[in-house]
């Protein structure tokens, strides 16, 4: 099946660019980031072995859940999350990628308080300080995480970052650094365990993961171009 060969070929990769660091590739997760991808996609890419899906728009999720929930998908949420959509995710998405802001663990650690669970997030930071990007400035990144510490049904796990596009894949590698850096320093600060790092895509995930990565979230080298 070409699914299979593609994705087949993504992980030959991930497995090289983890030689390449000294690194297992056991250390890596692949997701597969299916904006706009359909669910009989999706449950073709599982049947190849795929577990770990990652979804942008709650309502998009929500439409694919239910008709792939007969299907033991790890799910995670890695787009821009409004406070108001949180309670749609509780009990059903294993890893929130995208907090960045006091006002949305208040929001997460409320619904999964009244759903009777510990949701497991990143902090996104944004990490070239765009203005039209989500995330946490590096700056603010610290007083973020110290308040989550006091959230008895919200567990951070490490960090998340898109970095400014650019045509060479190798000039993301300092804000990977950087991400893994900021990553060390709360570790160190707090003495606490950040195991993960969700930093890379596409073209540019194998310089990710010489510099760290834990999860590298890819959609169009997997499932092709698709409609936004």
């Amino acid at each position: 099946m070409e699914k299979c060969k593609s994705l087949k070929e993504i992980l030959l990769r991930i497995e090289s660019a983890c030689r390449r660091a000294g690194r297992d590739p056991s250390e890596v997760t692949l997701l597969g980031a299916t904006k706009t991808v359909s669910p009989d996609t999706i449950r073709d890419f599982f049947e190849c072995g795929l577990k770990v899906f990652g979804e942008n728009r709650v309502q998009e999720f929500l439409k694919k859940y239910e008709v792939l929930k007969d299907l033991n998908i790890d799910w995670h949420f890695i787009g821009r999350l409004q406070s108001n959509k949180v309670k749609y995710l509780m009990g059903k998405i294993s890893l929130i990628h995208s907090l960045d802001r006091v006002s949305l663990a208040q929001e997460i650690q409320k619904r999964a308080d009244k759903a009777g669970v510990v949701q497991k997030v990143l902090i996104e930071v944004n990490i070239g300080e765009e203005k039209t990007k989500g995330g946490v400035l590096p700056a603010d990144l610290f007083d973020l995480f110290k308040y989550t510490l006091s959230l008895k049904n919200l567990k951070v796990l490490g960090l998340m970052c898109i970095p400014p596009y650019t045509e060479n894949p190798q000039e993301a590698r300092h804000y990977f650094s950087k991400l893994r850096e900021l990553r060390d320093t709360l570790e160190k600060e707090f003495s606490v365990e950040l195991p993960h790092l969700s930093m890379g895509m596409s073209h540019d995930f194998e310089i990710a993961i010489e510099e760290g990565a834990t999860i590298v979230r890819i959609g169009t080298l997997l499932f092709g171009e698709r409609k936004r």
